[in-house]
């Protein structure tokens, strides 16, 4: 379980996260929307204690994530181009990864085979630097190493942007393989409603900061998110 309490982040005077409360059973798919400056990625950056809060804290399946590092043992995430190395290839940097989560190059080998289509022979053997990459093809790799050694947890800021339409179908099917399978937390945040939607089956509203929708996914949540957003 994740859990949230009086979580504040401030920057001189303007405060751009206040959560009194947030709990987040394991297993769940949670999906995180709101408009440009809601403190989505604020949030999932202090979650992943990539900043400090103000105040309040965060607790990792018991591990508060300002105090400890054991809770990054299971904890897969992709935020964004910056957790990538730029000066390795794909191979080298997926290798690096699965060495981290205990794998050795053979496992690694072995859980790269069943994302061959959605890395469509445009990443593996190609020789060629992660920064060399499209911005889409950074994304699949950075969210694929972020799924390696059988996470507890995964967290990915906007997975849907800068891919095609039919990597993006392909990439809801395995998110939502391996929280419904593996019994995975996932968190994530997207601009498209319709993919949150589909991928999540808990969805919270973020606006100015603040929690003001919790949702649990039904067949009316997109028209209700879509009202609340043009309303």
């Amino acid at each position: 379980m994740l859990q949230i309490n009086n979580l504040t982040k401030v920057y001189q005077d303007a405060t751009v996260l206040k959560i009194d409360e947030l709990n987040i059973k394991a297993g769940t798919s949670l999906g995180l929307v709101g408009n440009n400056g809601a403190g989505k990625t604020t949030l999932f950056n202090l979650i992943l204690d990539l900043i400090p809060p103000t105040t309040g804290h965060i607790i990792n399946q018991d591990i508060q994530v300002n105090k400890s590092e054991q809770w990054k043992n299971f904890t897969g995430s992709f935020i964004d181009e910056s957790f990538l190395i730029e000066y390795l290839t794909p191979e080298e940097y997926f290798c690096f990864v699965g060495e981290l989560r205990g794998m050795t190059r053979v496992n690694v080998s072995e859980f790269l085979k069943p994302f061959s289509e959605i890395f469509n022979g445009e990443i593996l053997g190609k020789k060629k630097y992660l920064r060399d990459l499209s911005k889409g093809n950074q994304k699949k790799v950075g969210i694929i190493a972020a799924l390696m050694g059988e996470p507890k947890m995964v967290i990915l800021d906007e997975p849907f942007a800068n891919l095609d339409p039919s990597t993006q179908i392909k990439l809801k099917k395995v998110l939502k393989g391996y929280t419904q399978n593996n019994n995975m937390t996932l968190l994530i945040s997207s601009h498209d409603l319709g993919h949150v939607t589909d991928v999540c089956d808990r969805i919270i509203v973020l606006e100015k900061g603040e929690l003001i929708k919790d949702i649990l996914t039904s067949s009316e949540t997109l028209n209700e998110l879509e009202h609340h957003f043009t309303s």
